[in-house]
């Protein structure tokens, strides 16, 4: 193997370049996912352990060698067990990069197949619900699944498979509904549950005043290639949350066309600031990166 260069005693060539920069991306990635949650802390308090263990056993300290040597000898079952979430973001994030590419002939049919699998869904529906939740600052959360049924999610909350539509919306997410406590989830223009259970994010980096239902939003676009809309309670703000990122001061044309974009398939590479609308009462939107 030719050296690309020397540094002391050690001979550094090409493969071993290409081998430290495939580690620094992923490495990086690695730390992009774990970023602002408590998994950060757990992955330092196993690294701190796993030093106390190097040291030990440098000391010759038999008895705590051995006792330490035990923790580490299951470690990797037990790094699966606690980084489970971040696991399961990791290769979401994979399944995610390996998709065709737009310009593919064999990805066009199949987003062409998708999209007619959305065309009775009516998102002018939605977004006439979300129009009257707005004006009464009525609280809301609805899950839009493109590709996957979620059935771990569904199974947490009431069974309905009934047809998006505004009436359905505003009778499920009316504060004396016994429904109105927990997420919607649409799967091909259905509303498949309500009172659905999501995960909730843990990225300390959110904004203090961002509740559950906040929370649950985030948390679910970080664990599922879903787009989440959120209707805040408190000031009537609509917010949408994909990727674990958010728009929030949104207006109800730009809701749209994001919901249209990712139900066909059309989403950006990135999610990027949208242009300005003119309307006094509302804000801006801002694109806020969870834990930026």
């Amino acid at each position: 193997m030719s050296h690309a260069f020397k540094i002391g005693f050690l001979d550094v060539g090409f493969i071993d370049l290409i081998d430290i920069g495939l580690v620094a991306v992923l490495l990086y990635q690695v730390y992009k996912l774990v970023r602002g949650s408590i998994a950060v802390k757990i992955f330092l308090g196993i690294l701190s352990l796993y030093l106390v263990y190097l040291i030990v056993k440098a000391a010759q300290m038999e008895l705590l060698a051995t006792i330490l040597g035990q923790f580490m000898g299951v470690g990797v079952l037990a790094m699966i067990i606690l980084f489970q979430p971040e696991i399961r973001k990791f290769l979401l994030l994979i399944g995610r990069s390996t998709e065709f590419s737009r310009d593919n002939n064999l990805f066009n049919a199949l987003s062409n197949w998708r999209s007619r699998l959305h065309e009775d869904f009516d998102v002018h529906q939605v977004i006439e619900a979300c129009k009257n939740l707005k004006a009464t600052k009525t609280g809301a959360l609805m899950v839009f699944s493109r590709d996957t049924e979620l059935k771990f999610y569904v199974e947490t909350g009431v069974l309905l498979n009934a047809e998006v539509n505004k009436s359905l919306l505003l009778s499920i997410f009316n504060k004396n509904s016994p429904l109105h406590d927990g997420a919607v989830i649409v799967h091909k223009g259905k509303i498949r549950a309500a009172r659905c259970v999501l995960p909730v994010s843990e990225n300390d980096h959110l904004p203090p005043h961002f509740g559950l239902r906040h929370r649950s939003a985030i948390g679910m676009s970080e664990t599922t290639d879903t787009l989440v809309l959120l209707v805040s309670e408190e000031s009537g703000r609509l917010i949408l949350a994909r990727n674990g990122k958010y728009l929030r001061g949104l207006k109800l044309k730009q809701v749209e066309q994001k919901l249209q974009e990712y139900l066909h398939n059309q989403e950006p590479e990135k999610w990027e600031e949208l242009p300005e609308e003119e309307e006094p009462s509302e804000t801006a939107p801002r694109t806020s990166p969870a834990g930026q």
